[in-house]
């Protein structure tokens, strides 16, 4: 079977943009659940589930880390898979949900 051939420079780095742009975004999503919901018993667990999701982009981004050094050594860097805020992706959420859902005011 033949080898793969691993991700480019530049893939490595527009992944590494993505990937910590997820976290930042989970991240929010988990801090807005515990300042809204207990932080105990079951109305906890979506913030748990995100606290494990958050655990696995931790883990993928730094094996990816180790990657990028082992492929690319004269490019690599710690900000590949860490890269500054201004350089993450950023998720864009429509003003008006979708077309069978409704926005219902409190």
């Amino acid at each position: 079977m033949p080898k793969k051939p691993g991700l480019t420079h530049h893939d490595h780095l527009r992944l590494g943009q993505v990937l910590a742009g997820i976290r930042d975004q989970v991240l929010e999503a988990r801090v807005a659940l515990l300042g809204a919901y207990p932080k105990t018993g079951p109305g906890a667990r979506p913030a748990q589930e995100l606290l494990v999701a958050l655990e696995a982009l931790d883990r993928a981004r730094e094996q990816m880390e180790n990657r990028v050094f082992a492929e690319h050594p004269e490019h690599a860097s710690t900000k590949v898979y860490a890269p500054l805020a201004e350089h993450r992706a950023q998720l864009t959420v429509p003003a008006l949900p979708g077309p069978r859902l409704r926005v219902v005011e409190p």
